[in-house]
């Protein structure tokens, strides 16, 4: 029989595993669907919003979940795959009930939600929000002193009212660990406000990467809410390719204006890519590969390898190029991959082991030769070389694959496939 918890405060729930009797994965909590009551009586829990394997969001009732304990949620094993839709009447508790302002009811003080407690009827399947954990005090991000407490659902007010400026600290701890593209899953499936509100609370760094995974429509309406100096601050924390593409999907003066205040070295780069037709090595490219001097070691080269901020494709291999090392670089020698790396001693000269026979793509190669140049030569980058030989960048092979798919291939990919969202006339009672 399981076991279940008395009750569980959200902020533990949010990404934790979603098992069927067997033991086998089915997803991972992404928020949970309340349904907000009158007269101070507690919300019902309806369910749970469980992201699957493909990254599709499904709605899972309360009514089959069999326990929640250690860290995770066990289901009776029945799961209606069609994609989750919000109806009106629907609160998501993470997305929208934390960083409330809220009054307390006794004494009238304004206080700031830092998470929900549920717990489960006696007796039956049915969860309700009972507690409230908060700070006393007006909120904001300067204002963290205050005094912390829990409280009775019904010792607090403001819920049912719309806010403006709503905070997002305590949302933002429960998505922490996130990575970029599953943090930009939860950024889509929010609402316009809410979306905004998480963004403007997001570090450039982290918000930058977000907008490099979300798709065209969400990165361009976070742009627009952002402040020009914020919007030219995150462009230049994005890859220069991504926020050329980000860019292009952009009103002129928009673009030129937010070109204007980025840094000249940064709207440069982005500046260089933009002059390239979009399907071609040129238009592909990043213009931050890693490149070393002919005297350069193995040793300094793994130190650049080493680099966390990297992704995969770039770390897979060094371009050795005659100076300046920056893109567009003096004349390209050719290029080491990484495995190469661990087979020599650390003092060898890169230049003595560089791969000199592979011949580079020009900036006017098009997309599907890009393509069959990767599949040939067994590459995960090319390096894109102008017609005075200099190293203008590398294509990688993530960027190939995000202009192979459909152009909406991210918005279909967190929705799932066309039809999922079935009718729900005639379908099974889904607990809402």
């Amino acid at each position: 029989m399981a076991v279940v918890t008395p009750r569980v405060f959200v902020s533990h729930l949010a990404g934790i595993a979603v098992f069927d009797p067997n033991g086998d994965q089915v997803g991972r909590v992404r928020d949970l669907v309340a349904m907000l009551r009158v007269r101070g009586r507690p919300p019902r829990l309806l369910g749970l919003v469980v992201e699957v394997v493909s990254r599709r969001r499904i709605f899972l009732p309360m009514t089959r979940v069999t326990g929640v304990e250690s860290g995770q949620v066990i289901t009776t094993g029945v799961v209606n795959m069609r994609r989750f839709e919000q109806r009106a009447s629907e609160t998501l508790v993470l997305g929208e009930l934390l960083d409330r302002r809220v009054s307390l009811v006794e004494t009238g003080e304004e206080a700031t939600v830092l998470d929900i407690g549920i717990s489960q009827l006696p007796a039956r399947r049915d969860w309700e929000i009972d507690k409230v954990f908060v700070r006393k005090g007006k909120g904001g991000a300067l204002r963290r002193k205050g005094e912390t407490l829990t409280v009775e659902w019904s010792a607090v007010t403001g819920f049912s009212l719309e806010e403006h400026g709503q905070g997002a600290e305590s949302l933002l701890a429960t998505f922490e660990q996130l990575r970029p593209a599953d943090l930009a899953s939860a950024l889509h499936h929010l609402t316009p406000k809410r979306r905004g509100e998480v963004a403007a609370a997001l570090a450039d760094d982290r918000l930058a990467d977000v907008l490099e995974e979300l798709p065209e429509d969400d990165r361009v309406e976070i742009m627009g809410k952002l402040q020009d100096e914020r919007a030219a601050d995150v462009l230049e924390a994005m890859d220069p390719d991504d926020a050329a593409d980000l860019l292009s999907e952009l009103p002129e003066e928009e673009k030129e204006r937010l070109l204007g205040l980025m840094r000249p070295d940064d709207a440069a780069d982005v500046r260089r890519l933009m002059a390239y037709e979009e399907r071609t090595a040129g238009g592909l490219m990043t213009t931050e590969p890693i490149v070393l001097r002919p005297d350069a070691t193995i040793a300094d080269a793994l130190a650049r390898v080493r680099d966390p901020d990297l992704s995969p494709s770039l770390a897979a291999q060094v371009y050795v190029c005659r100076p300046p090392d920056e893109t567009p670089t003096g004349k390209y020698l050719g290029l080491v991959h990484f495995q190469r790396l661990l087979r020599d001693p650390p003092f060898t000269l890169v230049s003595s082991i560089a791969d000199t026979d592979l011949p580079p793509l020009p900036p006017g190669t098009p997309l599907n030769e890009v393509t069959s140049y990767l599949a040939t030569y067994n590459m995960v980058a090319a390096p894109v070389v102008d017609e005075s030989g200099s190293l203008l960048g590398a294509v990688t092979v993530d960027d190939v694959l995000d202009h192979l798919l459909p152009d909406d291939w991210r918005e279909a990919e967190m929705h799932g496939p066309p039809g999922a969202a079935a009718d729900r006339e005639g379908e099974p009672d889904d607990g809402r």
